[in-house]
């Protein structure tokens, strides 16, 4: 998932707990030690921190009654869009891009990512995605030969030798997802020549390198850690993939196993219900068409995140705005002259909604003022 912080029409900019520069307990080595010292990375304490330096720059500027629009892609949508409900008197509304706020535990298909990964494939080219389909079995026949991972590991180049097929099996789910999620134009990259063997789709995503590392997508960062804490957690999003539902091997959510893991590497036991807890759950598109207002949810429907996300106007100042060849967040990524027209407009759209709440807001300022003075 990609990571982009929660951002704020401010000319200082707000960095989330344990992320960039903002690392707690002096190193990010101390802050990561333990259960004990990630305590404070979680959402609720992101948007408490975001809520504190708002009314502390407002202050300071002396714009109290200035509005503040926040924006956020990704976990950074959810927590723009969770902003506004917590704290409707500081943030007038929010643009929550590609955030897949719906799920979590009972409120979205397990395998719906998976599903428009295998979707995007295939209306991009039928051959690709049979190809991909077959491989997994091709894979594991080669590799019951004697030898076989080692002409695996030749054939893949990867810079270790394998020592099992599900190495190399990760990184490719890695790689498709990767490839899908972030489709963005001009580019294209599922467009690129994948048609041919495996591999080939490899180095043209890839490029041609001397040997591929299969840890890549598994390699401790910052944020690999830092999202993996967060979904020990908190915020544990069951996904997975079935028996012959999409063009990859049978790997269902087991929540079991999940919790061993995250036993395992934080000695901690996700709470698959605490998001729908505390921000909402199945009833969650009632509870904003009820009581949230101001909130933009857009997404690309090439995202496998958007099976997640809000895809329907659910009141008329809670909106939704979807492009069906968008990719994750490529509506808040910078403008490019080479973006096509319907991302061009979506942006437009989407200014103009902001610009109608900040006329609403100040409309009511004025009126509010009048009354008081009546």
């Amino acid at each position: 998932m990609r990571i982009l912080t929660l951002l704020v029409f401010f000319p200082i900019m707000p960095l989330h707990r344990y992320y960039g520069k903002s690392v707690p307990f002096g190193s990010r080595e101390e802050a990561m030690k333990n259960a004990s010292t990630l305590g404070y990375f979680n959402s609720a304490q992101a948007i408490a921190d975001y809520a504190g330096v708002l009314l502390h720059i407002k202050k300071k500027y002396s714009a109290e009654r200035s509005p503040s629009i926040v924006v956020g892609g990704s976990y950074g949508g959810m927590l723009a869009a969770w902003f506004r409900l917590k704290y409707p008197h500081i943030a007038l509304g929010a643009l929550a891009s590609s955030a897949p706020i719906l799920y979590f535990h009972d409120t979205a298909p397990q395998v719906g990512y998976y599903t428009i990964v295998t979707k995007d494939f295939k209306e991009t080219s039928e051959s690709c995605y049979e190809t991909v389909r077959k491989s997994w079995d091709e894979i594991r026949k080669v590799a019951s030969r004697p030898n076989g991972l080692s002409m695996l590991s030749k054939t893949f180049r990867t810079c270790k030798p394998l020592k099992e097929t599900s190495e190399l099996k990760d990184f490719l789910d890695s790689l498709y997802t990767d490839v899908a999620q972030y489709d963005d134009p001009p580019t294209y990259p599922l467009r690129i020549d994948v048609l041919g063997k495996i591999f080939k789709g490899v180095v043209a995503y890839k490029g041609n390198r001397s040997c591929y590392d299969m840890d890549e997508y598994i390699r401790p960062t910052e944020t690999n850690v830092g999202w993996r804490w967060q979904t020990c957690s908190e915020m544990v999003m069951p996904i997975g993939h079935g028996h012959k539902d999409t063009m990859f091997p049978p790997a269902p959510f087991d929540l079991n196993r999940f919790t061993k893991d995250c036993e395992g590497t934080f000695g901690v036991k996700p709470k698959p219900h605490w998001v729908t807890t505390y921000y909402g759950g199945r009833d969650l598109k009632l509870i904003l068409h009820r009581f949230g207002s101001n909130i933009i949810f857009s997404n690309g429907l090439r995202d496998p995140y958007s099976t997640g996300g809000v895809l329907g106007n659910i009141s008329d100042s809670v909106v939704a705005i979807s492009t069906v060849n968008g990719s994750h967040c490529l509506d808040i990524l910078p403008e490019s002259k080479s973006d096509p027209q319907w991302l061009v407009m979506q942006r437009k759209s989407e200014i103009k909604i902001i610009e109608e709440w900040i006329a609403k807001y100040e409309n009511d300022l004025l009126e509010f003022k009048e009354e008081t003075h009546a």
